[in-house]
């Protein structure tokens, strides 16, 4: 069987019946949901028959899809497959590690919901209305320089060699949206679904919130190596270090270039990507043509992947 790493979808990429066909289908999914119930009443019919608006609350958001992501793992291990390496796309990262045996599903779970209310409340303390952005058909580097001198938009996710998620208030990405044109600069950006300026100064309050949580919470080593969004590489093997990558992760540019990149130089061949939607997947594609790309999200992309693996 080839290398293959499982990748954990991230905020945004929600949508409203996600998690339902894993959950009818495989009973260790069927399992993670019903403990969810205990710590979060409701949270499965949220994700089962919610509205894209409802889901858009990072309340929501957050621990909908902690469990879909993890869902799509955990049936994918029941059918008898394990991957190499895991890695999460900024709240993926918290299914990733606990898939990959850092703590257990439950305090993973327990772990989202904090994180979604501290989140969610610093958004709302913004001075500004949030939002991101993604940018595509400009370098990190031209992105950076012109989001330096302006208030309000920082540089926040690196997705891709030519794309690059934007954040902060509504203001300074129309600030940034402004530069561009005056540079003569063809960007093109596309707004994303989300409630607050992730991976940003502003978010500062709801790290050091949920650094005080991740303080309190025994780390185990990953049983699988386990890829962190803040530095773009492993974990290191101290797993009394990992409170702080997390609570830093919140406020800080997601590497995903790095991260990606760093998992193809230990062999990686295939990237599944565990959760809602394809995002990761084309992000992936644009970063390395070269590996191949799946992703299990429902009963039938979770056969159609396991039929793949096992030939």
């Amino acid at each position: 069987m080839k290398k293959i790493a499982f990748v954990f979808s991230g905020q945004g990429a929600q949508y409203p019946g996600m998690g339902k066909s894993l959950s009818d289908t495989s009973p260790a999914a069927r399992e993670l949901y019903a403990m969810a119930e205990v710590l979060r009443p409701g949270i499965s019919s949220l994700s089962f028959s919610g509205t894209a608006d409802e889901l858009k609350q990072t309340v929501n958001t957050q621990p909908a899809l902690y469990l879909v992501d993890l869902g799509a793992a955990l049936a994918l291990r029941e059918a008898g497959i394990e991957p190499a390496a895991v890695g999460g796309f900024s709240l993926g990262e918290l299914p990733a590690l606990a898939f990959a045996g850092a703590y257990s599903c439950e305090e993973g779970f327990s772990l989202v919901l904090r994180r979604a209310a501290f989140m969610a409340k610093a958004a709302e303390q913004m001075p500004g209305v949030p939002a991101m952005a993604a940018v595509m058909r400009l370098s990190p580097e031209q992105i950076e320089e012109i989001a330096a001198p302006l208030e309000g938009v920082y540089p926040a996710n690196y997705n891709a060699p030519e794309q690059t998620v934007i954040s902060g208030t509504a203001d300074g990405i129309a600030a940034f949206k402004a530069a561009c044109t005056e540079k003569g600069l063809a960007a093109r950006l596309v707004d994303l679904p989300v409630s607050g300026a992730f991976h940003t100064p502003y978010m500062a309050s709801a790290a050091e919130k949920f650094g005080a949580v991740l303080r309190e919470t025994a780390f185990k080593k990953p049983e699988i190596p386990a890829y962190a969004n803040l530095t773009g590489t492993l974990y290191p093997s101290d797993p009394r270090e990992y409170a702080s990558i997390l609570a830093e992760q919140i406020k800080n540019p997601v590497r995903w270039v790095g991260e990606v990149r760093a998992m193809i130089d230990t062999g990686i061949e295939v990237f599944v990507e565990c959760g809602a939607g394809k995002t990761l997947s084309g992000l992936i594609r644009k970063i390395d043509k070269t590996v191949e790309v799946m992703n299990v999200e429902n009963e039938e992309t979770l056969a159609q992947v396991c039929a793949a693996l096992k030939q």
